[in-house]
């Protein structure tokens, strides 16, 4: 990083987890011997990009031993040094209602990272290619990996061929102009935040079409640039996820932080 101002990291890890099957907070679910949510510390914090991290625990939840609450206070004591600052905020009933508290407790940063707990392998080059553009004047900054699989639109079918199938494919999607969207995510503070505050008016058919912080800023009319992602930057939502990236921490990750692919 090559500017003064302050950058936040809000890291969001409220989700119930509901399809990984475990019964608990995905984010507190062990990846390797840790806690998902402290692997994405980890990864956050090697990458040197953050003055402040925010992270959004599940609503609800008190602190307590085996807690996500347990987890940040556990790496804040092996932390106590840092020059970063680590606080938690209570998560929302939706992601979006989430990252509004969690910008609400980074008020005086400049920019932002919004980072998805369920991303816990992401390297630090991505983290840094974010944080970069974002320096470089960029308000709103994704990163994204080509699509490899080939895409075809579809509608359901309700004729005579539903009795076959229940979709019938209406048309191919060229994939070399499309990009699998990850996280974090980088924006400015002032701009997110803005959007974040009118996004309160939607009504629930609009905000269900809004399936990212960038949807916001583009539906604002802001340009959204795009940095090089990375395949290690997978999200952990079920349990085949869960069984790639404990491959990964096994293989090419073994020495966490330093590898990219």
């Amino acid at each position: 990083m090559t500017s003064d101002s302050r950058t936040g990291v809000v890291v969001l890890a409220a989700g119930s987890g509901q399809r990984l099957g475990f019964g608990i907070p995905k984010a507190q679910v062990l990846l390797g011997e840790e806690p998902i949510l402290r692997h994405a510390l980890a990864g956050v914090v090697a990458a040197s990009v953050a003055d402040r991290i925010v992270v959004a625990l599940p609503h609800g939840e008190k602190p307590g031993p085996g807690t996500l609450h347990e987890v940040v206070e556990v790496f804040l004591a092996e932390h106590r040094d840092a020059e970063w600052e680590l606080s938690v905020v209570e998560g929302g009933a939706t992601r979006a209602d989430s990252v509004a508290r969690a910008l609400s407790a980074l008020d005086g940063v400049e920019r932002v990272l919004v980072h998805d707990a369920a991303r816990p392998l992401v390297p630090v080059q991505v983290f840094q290619r974010v944080a970069d553009a974002l320096v470089a004047g960029a308000r709103a900054v994704i990163p994204a990996i080509p699509v490899v699989d080939t895409i075809k639109q579809v509608h359901t079918s309700h004729g005579a061929d539903a009795d076959i199938s229940p979709e019938l494919v209406t048309g191919n999607i060229a994939r070399e102009s499309l990009r699998a969207v990850q996280t974090p995510q980088g924006f400015s503070y002032a701009a997110l935040k803005a959007a974040h505050d009118d996004a309160q008016y939607l009504d629930d058919k609009q905000a269900e079409a809004i399936t990212d912080d960038a949807m916001l800023l583009e539906s604002r009319g802001v340009p959204v640039h795009v940095v090089a992602g990375s395949t290690y930057s997978l999200k952990i939502t079920t349990p085949v996820d869960l069984i790639l990236a404990e491959g990964l921490l096994e293989g090419p990750l073994a020495g966490r932080w330093m590898g990219e692919a």
